[in-house]
């Protein structure tokens, strides 16, 4: 097992700044911590308008971690996470926040936290959440990575866990829920001029980066694109549960 290295002083300073923004917050306790590295991609390679940052992470105390003090960390809590950059704390609440999906490129010479041989052109993925005053951080995450793999499918699942009891109420209550240009209710899936009722619904495919209905024999596409999609594993689970319950017995 790696020991974590001695805090610095520095280090202790910000951990302090991280638990008291948690705490006003109330996102409950520490769950995991991941430390990276702080990246300013380049602007001809990501759209700066919907930047704010992008971090690469590795789990904290493995010999992988990069250790870069305040330069960025991930903290993961029971009902939120805080993200540590360029000296500011964001924090996000699991039962509020919005996380789009985006894929983007990454340049040779962009400096984040991997291994120095590996230095060739890659795509990447861009989690950008919005925090609880309404800015948006960005999280970058590459499938070589390893704690990209721990992080991200435990943000989904926790706020698909705080979300999904708030959505499928509002759905009995007969409300319309808009994921981007999709809408869902309790009868009916839709885009623009194209519905169907859930009994019509044989399959919801959003492989390709586009969420198509298969109604009647026939494909539709709903969205050519899900990086506009708020909260799309959040949308696959109502989809998934709305469909079971309008098949026929």
């Amino acid at each position: 097992m790696t020991r974590p290295m001695p805090c610095s002083r520095g280090e202790e300073l910000l951990l302090a700044r991280i638990s008291a923004a948690a705490g006003r917050e109330h996102i409950g306790r520490r769950r995991a911590t991941y430390v990276g590295a702080a990246h300013t991609p380049r602007t001809d390679a990501v759209p700066v308008r919907w930047l704010r940052c992008l971090l690469a992470f590795a789990r904290y105390g493995r010999s992988s971690a990069t250790r870069t003090g305040a330069n960025a960390r991930l903290d993961l809590y029971e009902h939120g996470l805080t993200v540590a950059v360029g000296g500011r704390i964001h924090v996000v609440r699991y039962d509020t926040t919005s996380v789009f999906q985006k894929g983007t490129r990454q340049h040779p010479h962009d400096s984040v936290a991997r291994p120095p041989h590996h230095s060739h052109l890659r795509t990447t993925r861009a989690y950008v959440l919005t925090d609880v005053e309404g800015q948006r951080v960005v999280l970058l995450g590459r499938s070589e990575d390893s704690g990209t793999e721990e992080w991200v499918p435990a943000i989904q699942r926790a706020v698909t866990r705080a979300q999904l009891p708030r959505a499928l109420a509002a759905l009995e209550r007969g409300e319309r829920l808009s994921f981007g240009d999709v809408w869902l209710t309790q009868e009916q899936v839709g885009s623009g001029v194209m519905s169907a009722r859930w009994p019509q619904v044989r399959q919801i495919d959003v492989d390709k980066e586009a969420i198509r209905l298969h109604t009647d024999g026939n494909w539709h596409t709903l969205m050519p694109t899900t990086s506009t999609v708020p909260n799309l594993f959040l949308f696959c689970a109502l989809v998934e549960r709305l469909r079971a319950d309008g098949m026929p017995p």
